[in-house]
C-alpha cells in the first residue's frame, strides 16, 4: 500500500522507444524505483509488458500522437531512433524520419505540453567518424556532418544539436522552462540484447566468424545495459532543482570504462560458446573495400531483395579503429560509477536459448560456407589491387 501510494504522488516518465532491449531495462529500473512509466513506441516488448506499466502504442513520426501520449508527463527519455546498424543503415529516408523529424516532434510537443526534464540517448558517432580518438572528452566539437560515413550517425548528431539547443526554453502556460541532456552511450552489451549480440553469434554459428581484421591494439569501449541504465537515471536527477540543474545542456561519455580490442571483447562468447576464435587478421582497407562493394550490390538489388550485409563501412570503422573516452564528466557531475561487468552472463543466457556449438557438426555445411567466403574475398582482392591506390587516398579522406 505504502509503495503504491508513493506511486500515484510520483511523476510520470515516458520512454520513447521503450519496446527495445535498453528502453525496457531502464523502463523497469524506474518502475521498481516507485515512479510511473509510460512506454511509447511502435510495438510492445519482446517480452511483454509489466503489470502496472502503461504500453502507448504510436509513432514518433506523427506529431499529434506524440502530444497525445505526453499529456501529464513531467520527463522524457527519447530513445527511439532507426539504423543503427547492419540493412537498416542504408534505409535513408526512415533514417531522417525518425532520428531527425521524431525528435523534432517530440521537442516540439514536450514544449507544448509542458514537459519539464527531455534526456536523448545518442551516440559516439556524433563525434566519431573513423578517425582515431585516445581518450577524448565532451569538448570535442562535432564531427562536420558531410565527414560521417553513415547517415545514422548524422542524424544522430542533428537530433542531439537539436535536444541541446532545446534546453531553457520556456515552455507553454507559464510551467517553466525545458531542461535537456544527452547521453553518449558505447556499443551496449547484456543477456537477450537483440540488436548487435544475436547478428554476432549468429555468423559464428553460421561460420561467417573466420577472420578478424584492424590492428590488434586498436581500442573500442562497451557499456553494459545495467550501467546505461544507472547513467539515464543520474542524468534525469542531475537535471533537477535539488542537483541544481548541473546536467542541463550537456552530453555524456558513458561506458565501463575498460578500452579493449573489439574482437578480443567477444573471444569469451566465441569461445564460451565451444568454437574456435579465428587466428587469421585481414588489413583494415581490405574489409573497408568489402563492406563497401556489398553497399553498392545492396544499392542495386536492395528494393528486390533486402539482404543483411556481413558488414557495413561505418561498422568496420566502430569495430576497427580505436576511439574511446573519458568518462570523468559523467563521475564528477552526475556521480556515474560503472559497475564491472563480464561477457559470462551473456554467454550463459545464449546457451540457455539453445545457442552453443553441437557435438555432431555438419561438415558439409561449413565446407560450403568456406568455399564461399573463400570466393568473396578472392574476388575482392582482385577487384582491390588495381584500385589501392586511389582506396588509399580515398579513405584517407573520410577520417
Amino acid at each position: 500500500m505504502e509503495n503504491l501510494e508513493s506511486r500515484k504522488q510520483s511523476e510520470a516518465i515516458l520512454i520513447t522507444g521503450g519496446g527495445g532491449y535498453f528502453g525496457y531495462r531502464l523502463c523497469c529500473a524506474l518502475y521498481s524505483k516507485g515512479w510511473n512509466v509510460i512506454i511509447f513506441d511502435v510495438q510492445k516488448p519482446m517480452t511483454g509488458v509489466q503489470e502496472g506499466v502503461k504500453f502507448v502504442q504510436g509513432d514518433i513520426c506523427d506529431y499529434y500522437q506524440v502530444e497525445e501520449a505526453l499529456t501529464d508527463v513531467s520527463s522524457v527519455f527519447h530513445i527511439a531512433s532507426y539504423g543503427m546498424s547492419g540493412r537498416e543503415q542504408l534505409n535513408k529516408k526512415k533514417i531522417d524520419a525518425v532520428n531527425v523529424k521524431g525528435t523534432e516532434n517530440l521537442i516540439r510537443a514536450c514544449i507544448q505540453k509542458g514537459v519539464m526534464t527531455l534526456i536523448y540517448t545518442s551516440t559516439y558517432n556524433v563525434v566519431f567518424g573513423g578517425q582515431v580518438i585516445e581518450n577524448g572528452d565532451e569538448s570535442l566539437p562535432y564531427l562536420p556532418l558531410h565527414l560521417h560515413p553513415d547517415h545514422y550517425s548524422r542524424t544522430k548528431a542533428v537530433a542531439e544539436m537539436a535536444v541541446l539547443n532545446a534546453n531553457g526554453t520556456q515552455l507553454k502556460n507559464g510551467k517553466g522552462i525545458l531542461r535537456t541532456c544527452a547521453i553518449r552511450p558505447a556499443g551496449i552489451y547484456g543477456p537477450g540484447e537483440q540488436r548487435h549480440l544475436p547478428r554476432i553469434v549468429s555468423y559464428i554459428e553460421r561460420g561467417l566468424f573466420r577472420f578478424v581484421y584492424g590492428d590488434s591494439a586498436s581500442l573500442v569501449e562497451f557499456v553494459h545495459v545495467d550501467n546505461l541504465v544507472c547513467a539515464h537515471i543520474l542524468a534525469w536527477q542531475a537535471l533537477k532543482v535539488q542537483k541544481q540543474y548541473i546536467a542541463a545542456g550537456q552530453a555524456y561519455f558513458i561506458s565501463d570504462g575498460k578500452p579493449v580490442n573489439n574482437f578480443e571483447f567477444f573471444r569469451p562468447l566465441v569461445e564460451g560458446l565451444g568454437y574456435t576464435f579465428p587466428k587469421i587478421r585481414i588489413p583494415l582497407p581490405f574489409v573497408y573495400f568489402f563492406a563497401f562493394l556489398t553497399e553498392v550490390v545492396h544499392s542495386l538489388v536492395g528494393h528486390m531483395y533486402n539482404f543483411q550485409p556481413l558488414l557495413t563501412r561505418t561498422e568496420v570503422y566502430k569495430t576497427g579503429v580505436t576511439h574511446y573516452f573519458s568518462i570523468e564528466k559523467a563521475k564528477r557531475e552526475l556521480g556515474y560509477e560503472p559497475q564491472q561487468c563480464r561477457l559470462t552472463e551473456v554467454v550463459e543466457w545464449f546457451k540457455s536459448q539453445g545457442h552453443g556449438k553441437k557435438n555432431k557438426i555438419v561438415i558439409r555445411r561449413h565446407f560450403i560456407w568456406d568455399v564461399i567466403i573463400t570466393a568473396l574475398l578472392l574476388l575482392v582482392v582482385l577487384s582491390w589491387l588495381p584500385l589501392a591506390t586511389t582506396f588509399h587516398s580515398h579513405g584517407t579522406s573520410q577520417v
